[in-house]
């Protein structure tokens, strides 16, 4: 009988691949695509690190860009609304406001 050890350790993401502690997270990349290959029998899906981090990446940070791009594009539409407002009121009849 084969005794195997298993070691899980942090893999960190680096900022770039040509990063010098990308080294783990690119080997991660080929072991991921061989364990799917093997259990696909194929490696059609295969990724490269390139596409993972930038998977990684977009999950990670793609909702906090996605609602700042939301709020950002509130805070206009609310200027816009109170530019309609200002305008409106420039109309109406200045008797009318006194009353």
């Amino acid at each position: 009988m084969l005794a195997t050890r298993l070691q899980i350790e942090e893999l960190s993401i680096p900022a770039t691949l040509d990063d010098p502690d990308a080294a783990g997270f690119i080997e991660m990349v080929g072991v991921r695509n061989a364990i799917e290959a093997q259990l696909l029998g194929s490696g059609a899906l295969a990724l490269t690190p390139a596409e993972l981090l930038l998977a990684f990446f977009t999950e990670t940070i793609g909702p906090f860009y996605y609602n700042q791009g939301l709020a950002d594009a509130q805070a206009v539409m609310a200027k816009v609304a109170d530019n309609i407002n200002d305008e409106i009121y420039g109309l109406e009849q200045r008797e009318a406001r006194a009353r």
